[in-house]
């Protein structure tokens, strides 16, 4: 039987809603590059074994096979493939690349998400320190404000953060994994169990407000404060505050709230992590962080990597269309052609129509709305 429908999870794409989806990407690229990003291009089919410190729950691919018995795949993710490159490839660091295309993530049938994702996005490779990610958050805020998005919020976190409370813990191993998830799926009655051998402990009072440590940036860090001293929790608070407060000068109009209680997005995360969105829209408008760990997937020497994703479809949900007066129809005999592509390109929001007779030219401009100039009537 010939099944000639579409695929679950895919979507044809046209008129306005495509056009604007073209407008965002191009606005996108042109401002990676004009910031001195230098384009990387990676194909859509990678072999499996590049996608391997993907979550699989989230990132299930589209497989098949090569020639030789090899799992290809299209590609769930743009992140990865660019350290197979710098892998490959033994180029100089530092370097800033930026990219767009689609990636191809198998959702759950009836979720209501689509299999195909269009991304824009950054990484900057060979760069210690904080200023990476306030390269990174510069770039994605600026964008934002570039596209009109009003309202973006930015959210923080720090993907070591709760492994490096937990370690602390006068608990056994087993515990502390059981106490890790339990906070991650704000499961009350079995984290107030765990935590019941330290409620006379150094950290009861944090403990008691853990599972709620998220919104409010200040609100948060008071609670931090109850913390014992640790460097590596004031390393990781230092980079978090420190950024609020770039960002708060940089760009007031953007709020900034933080979250201490999830989970890393990905396990090859080592440091700060962001997500942008709006209260309008369930999707994050870009998400990203700091991957010290990405290349040693692929070699024995870590790089220190921070990057960005904009998601081009959640997007599109948020920027303004741009309201555009009907589309002029230019009519013309064909010896008139030269003086019709001239006023194509003066006009702007115009096509050149070619019909043959002018009775059918009025039926098309009155089909599609469109404003009909007859060019016959200058001869």
């Amino acid at each position: 039987m010939q099944n000639k429908n579409l695929p679950n999870g895919t979507r044809d794409e046209f008129g306005p809603q495509a056009q604007i989806k073209e407008t965002i990407q191009n606005k996108l690229l042109s401002g990676f590059k004009n910031r001195g990003f230098q384009k990387l291009t990676t194909p859509v089919i990678e072999y499996s074994d590049v996608f391997k410190p993907l979550n699989p729950d989230d990132y299930r691919p589209y497989q098949m096979l090569d020639e030789q018995g090899e799992t290809l795949v299209l590609r769930p993710d743009l992140t990865l493939p660019v350290a197979r490159v710098m892998s490959a490839t033994g180029l100089n660091l530092p370097v800033k690349w930026y990219y767009g295309g689609d990636v191809f993530r198998l959702k759950k049938r009836l979720s209501g998400s689509y299999n195909q994702l269009s991304q824009a996005g950054i990484e900057i490779v060979g760069y210690e320190g904080v200023r990476a990610e306030w390269e990174c958050l510069s770039v994605a805020l600026s964008e934002c404000q570039r596209l009109g998005i009003p309202n973006v919020t930015l959210q923080l976190s720090e993907a070591g953060f709760v492994d490096a409370v937990i370690s602390q813990l006068a608990i056994p191993q087993p515990t502390r994994e059981s106490l890790k998830q339990a906070l991650y799926a704000k499961d009350l009655s079995d984290y107030n169990r765990l935590c019941q051998p330290l409620v006379e402990t150094e950290f009861s009072e944090f403990l008691r407000e853990w599972p709620w440590l998220f919104g409010s940036f200040d609100q948060v860090m008071e609670v931090v404060k109850t913390l014992p001293d640790n460097e590596s929790l004031k390393r990781m608070i230092h980079d978090l505050t420190t950024t609020q407060q770039f960002v708060n000068n940089q760009f007031p109009n953007y709020r900034v709230t933080v979250d201490l209680s999830i989970p890393s997005p990905q396990v090859y995360y080592t440091g700060m992590v962001f997500r942008g969105f709006t209260e309008q829209s369930a999707d994050y408008l870009f998400s990203g962080g700091r991957y010290d760990d990405l290349l040693t997937n692929f070699q024995q020497v870590k790089v220190p990597a921070v990057g960005l994703a904009f998601e081009i479809d959640a997007l599109v949900q948020r920027v303004p269309v741009p309201e555009s007066g009907p589309q002029t129809l230019i009519y013309f005999d064909d010896e008139q052609w030269p003086q019709a592509e001239q006023l194509l390109h003066k006009l702007g929001n115009a096509t050149l129509c070619l019909t043959h007779n002018f009775e059918a030219a009025k039926r098309l401009a009155a089909s599609t709305n469109s404003k009909l100039l007859d060019l016959t009537k200058r001869r």
